[in-house]
């Protein structure tokens, strides 16, 4: 039986090595370098080279005030509630065996600290950039700060918007080593009773440029659930934001939910002001002539944002309702009579919130409806889909071909078995390859890239865990990873005609939540003309989380041509 950490920390790795030392680094036996843990530093510009690639990490740090037995979770519960009860903690705060707690409080996370790690496009690290908080020397309370939630599995996407010159990415206005922040309600959207977790906390868009300096907008968008990416559009000063909230809550909360926008400010946190969410659009499967029950809110539960040729475009690819799928902002009111079309020429990107703030909840639904399903990809109900697929992150080499990323189903290991995430039970998984078909005015797919992921196959990772995970609150299945599928991407086009995409991996795992697996960092090169894989196409592996790190984010520095 494995046993717990107790008292353990991540170790720390050095920050900067000399650029001599750095190029000498070797790559270990697989071809892939092990990304560790980070050392704190103290604030400190970014000084990012164009070109280079920026990945969203993330470190564990050991929790002493979760104990076994003694803390009760979920924080601000009740003992003898029968709404918010307490549950003693399963295991204590060492990692990984702290995410088994996930059976004692659904909504177990623990902030951490967010670093940019920079790396050259073959995956060498180059060096670190940690994004300001609370463990940081000379941080005092009320300075900027910003954090993820370890091991929310959707967060830190990494944007560069349409100009190249700034990278955004969402987190959280807390110190390090809070619980359950990920699910709090925000400040401005707080009703009493909604939500088990105690304290509120904004939601944060954070910014780099290529200045090199951090900038944050606080937001109450996303309360009750989490904000997942951002993305700047420079020339109007709007920040477009991706993500879900508590749906169920009410019509505050479900006006905080799905696509978002809000002003990018320069203020330091401790000066804004936050107001209410404002929805920049809304989709309902009534306009495909569709229909569900139950908690159709979550039809706009999005995790990725992206803006191409002047459209803003948005994925989703999680939940039982809704459909899983590619979605884009109609400015033009023209596009989708029936729910689903493409963009029309000369649209504009939204400035302003969803009809000018003239927006309602019907039925459970934001109304006006202005988004539509991209022409050619899904639009049939999860719930009546056996084939649906889980999209994640997009990347548009150009205006007729798009690549999907696809995270798998997330099915772990049953009686040590990982066949649930192999290719063939698994068909969507993988890069997806979109092609547009002008004569039919719809996208189509045109092949899945998934050579070279292992899918289904687990790997080890020094220092974590073998065997079994039969602590308490365990799932008595394999702690080893597996690759389920990719969910972050970028890409860049090269100057033979061939793309080289880039992507961090989901996993699965007997681990007691998925999301703190140590994960990969991928890359594929493609030739975008062609309508077939090469017979050699296959991802390699440029980098692997150590015990205790996550990949989120992938993008390339801001600066970078396209």
């Amino acid at each position: 039986m494995t046993q717990p950490r107790r008292n353990r920390r991540v170790p720390r790795r050095v920050l900067a090595l000399p650029a001599a030392v750095l190029a000498a680094v070797p790559l270990v036996a697989t071809g892939a370098a092990s990304a560790g843990p980070h050392p704190a530093k103290a604030p400190a510009s970014a000084k990012l080279i164009p070109g280079d690639l920026l990945v969203a990490t993330s470190d564990y740090q050991y929790d002493p005030s979760i104990v076994a037995g003694q803390t009760q979770l979920p924080p601000g519960c009740q003992a003898g509630s029968t709404t918010n009860p307490c549950s003693p903690a399963l295991t204590d705060g060492g990692f990984p065996e702290v995410f088994n707690n996930s059976s004692a409080d659904g909504s177990f996370g623990i902030t951490s600290k967010i670093v940019l790690d920079e790396m050259s496009p073959t995956g060498r690290l180059v060096g670190t950039v940690e994004v300001p908080n609370s463990t940081q020397p000379g941080y005092t309370p009320g300075a900027d700060q910003m954090v993820t939630s370890y091991s929310s599995k959707s967060e830190l996407a990494l944007n560069l918007s349409p100009d190249g010159k700034h990278l955004t990415f969402m987190g959280y206005d807390s110190p390090v080593d809070v619980l359950d922040v990920s699910n709090s309600n925000t400040p401005g959207v707080d009703a009493p009773g909604t939500n088990p977790a105690a304290a509120p906390h904004y939601r944060v868009v954070g910014e780099v440029g290529t200045d090199g300096k951090f900038h944050f907008t606080l937001t109450n968008a996303f309360s009750g659930d989490n904000g997942r990416a951002a993305i700047l559009n420079p020339a109007a000063g709007q920040l477009y934001m991706a993500g879900n909230a508590n749906d169920s809550a009410g019509d505050a909360f479900i006006t905080s939910a799905g696509a978002q926008i809000t002003p990018f400010l320069q203020a330091s946190e401790a000066k804004q002001a936050p107001g209410a969410p404002t929805p920049v659009a809304s989709f309902g499967v009534n306009e495909l002539g569709l229909s569900e029950k139950g908690d159709v809110a979550k039809e706009n539960n999005y995790r990725a944002v992206a803006i191409e040729n002047n459209v803003l475009y948005y994925v989703k690819g999680s939940g039982g309702k809704g459909i899983n799928t590619v979605y884009f902002v109609d400015t033009t009111g023209k596009a989708c009579p029936n729910g689903y079309g493409v963009p029309q020429a000369g649209a504009a990107l939204p400035t302003t919130a969803l009809a000018g703030g003239n927006f309602s909840v019907q039925g459970g639904r934001l109304t006006p409806f202005n988004m539509c399903v991209l022409a050619g990809f899904p639009q049939i109900l999860n719930g009546s889909n056996p084939l649906a697929g889980y999209p994640f992150g997009i990347w548009f080499a150009n205006p007729d071909t798009m690549y999907v990323a696809d995270e798998g189903n997330g099915n772990g290991p049953v009686k040590g078995s990982y066949s649930a995430t192999d290719p063939t039970n698994n068909p969507t998984a993988g890069l997806q390859k979109w092609v547009f078909d002008p004569s039919a005015q719809a996208w189509h797919l045109a092949y899945t890239v998934r050579d070279g992921l292992d899918l289904g196959q687990p790997y080890a990772v020094a220092g974590y865990p073998k065997g079994d995970n039969n602590l308490p609150g365990g799932t008595g299945e394999p702690w080893a990873p597996a690759t389920d599928g990719i969910r972050q991407l970028t890409g860049r086009v090269n100057p033979n005609g061939s793309v080289t995409l880039y992507a961090t991996t989901s996993t699965v795992s007997g681990s007691g939540d998925q999301g703190a697996d140590p994960n990969r960092l991928v890359s594929v090169t493609d030739q975008v003309a062609a309508l077939t894989p090469r017979p050699d196409e296959e991802f390699k592996t440029l980098a692997t989380a150590a015990d205790g790190t996550l990949f989120r984010g992938v993008s390339f520095a801001p600066g970078t041509a396209r």
